[in-house]
């Protein structure tokens, strides 16, 4: 399991993109993994053929560098790892054939970067899934445009955002959008009451926003501010953006916080127990 936050200590996995056998390259999208912060395409970075897959498709909780799957350089090597499993990763592989240092467990590549926007245009489809960059998610999301209408030129005929950004709507659609990630697991309901799952996302934010109530001193101020102005001038700067960008309420609180805490930098604190750092 790759640490794809540097708050990530674990994750959740979602749809395995190959299944055992299937030959990988470099920048083909490997898995879904659910973060703490997102739902995002995790891209190998290796050649080789995909041997075992140790951890099945739904698992939640994984820890960080747990190993995922066996990758093998030579497809022969496949069917040697019919019965290996994660314990037998774990311990160092002490079950593994006698060529296994072919193998290695595909747990932690770093991301790839997204392909110059020359490469040659393909269908963004495999199966029902569309790849795309968390990016180019984004940006489609923003300007309002299915992810299956656009042709994408990144590797593998991944989405990228330059290929957002260069569709051109079409008044005719080939096909419905096609679903980007498995669904939830259905709410728990017993008697007068519902349990919902809890996403990654959810946990850190509950965990975090526990530990600000209960490990930082508080103390409150108030007070009233006019902002039709600020109104205004949001209103303005979102009609001159042409969709670059959208300014909030929040990001203008945010600004006003920062410029008061360079005026009066003793706000800028933080306690550490035994010292306050400024």
């Amino acid at each position: 399991m790759p640490a794809l936050s540097p708050t990530m200590t674990q994750g959740n996995i979602g749809t395995w993109a190959k299944k055992e056998g299937d030959e990988i390259t470099a920048g083909d999208v490997l898995v879904e993994i659910e973060t703490n912060k997102a739902q995002m395409d995790f891209e190998f970075q290796e050649d080789g053929f995909i041997a075992k897959i140790l951890v099945e498709s739904g698992s939640k909780d994984v820890k960080v560098n747990q190993p995922l799957a066996i990758l093998v350089e030579n497809k022969e090597d496949v069917e040697k790892f019919a019965s290996y499993t994660v314990d037998d990763a774990l311990s160092g592989g002490s079950s593994a054939p006698k060529s296994e240092e072919s193998a290695k467990p595909a747990d932690a590549p770093k991301p790839a970067a997204e392909a110059p926007s020359s490469a040659p245009a393909a269908s963004p489809t495999q199966g029902e899934r569309v790849f795309a960059s968390p990016l180019a998610k984004k940006l489609a999301n923003e300007k309002g445009i299915e992810l299956s209408d656009i042709t994408g030129t990144g590797p593998n005929s991944r989405i990228t955002k330059a290929d957002v950004e260069n569709h051109q709507p079409s008044t005719k659609r080939s096909s419905p959008p096609a679903p980007v990630s498995a669904a939830p697991a259905p709410p728990s309901t017993s008697g007068a009451y519902t349990d919902i799952p809890l996403s990654n996302i959810r946990k850190v934010i509950a965990t975090r926003l526990t530990e600000s109530k209960q490990q930082i001193p508080h103390y409150y101020l108030t007070v009233e501010a006019n902002v039709d102005k600020v109104m205004k001038l949001r209103q303005h700067l979102n009609g001159i953006a042409k969709d670059g960008y959208k300014l909030s309420v929040n990001d203008f609180v945010a600004k006003a916080a920062a410029l008061a805490m360079k005026d009066v930098p003793d706000v800028n604190s933080a306690w550490h127990g035994d010292f306050i750092r400024q």
